[in-house]
């Protein structure tokens, strides 16, 4: 399972995504998460498997729905709560919960 990241800049997401694949390991669960700018997702729509996008950015989802949707990438803004906290176990679940529900 690939999970992207969307932010601003695709920094601002780094610490998440390492606790993200940290969860993920904990889990067993077989997934590559990274992060990237919205400039630079078009390079990702063939092998990602969910898009969650940084809730600073929220204003970007109907964009990125509309582009990914040919693909069947389902799309949602990361929970601001587990964000904040920079919890990967809640933001790998919401992922999961995502992917499981979009089938």
């Amino acid at each position: 399972m690939k999970i992207i990241l969307v932010c601003s800049a695709g920094m601002s997401t780094s610490m998440l995504v390492k606790k993200m694949r940290q969860a993920a390991e904990a889990k067993g669960i077989d997934a590559e998460v990274d992060a990237t700018a919205e400039a630079g997702l078009h390079n990702e729509f063939d092998s990602t498997d969910v898009i969650l996008i940084g809730p600073q950015v929220r204003y970007l989802e109907k964009k990125i729905a509309e582009k990914s949707a040919p693909y069947k990438i389902p799309v949602a803004v990361i929970d601001s709560m587990a964000y904040g906290m920079m919890d990967g176990n809640k933001v790998l679940d919401q992922a999961l919960d995502l992917q499981k529900t979009h089938r």
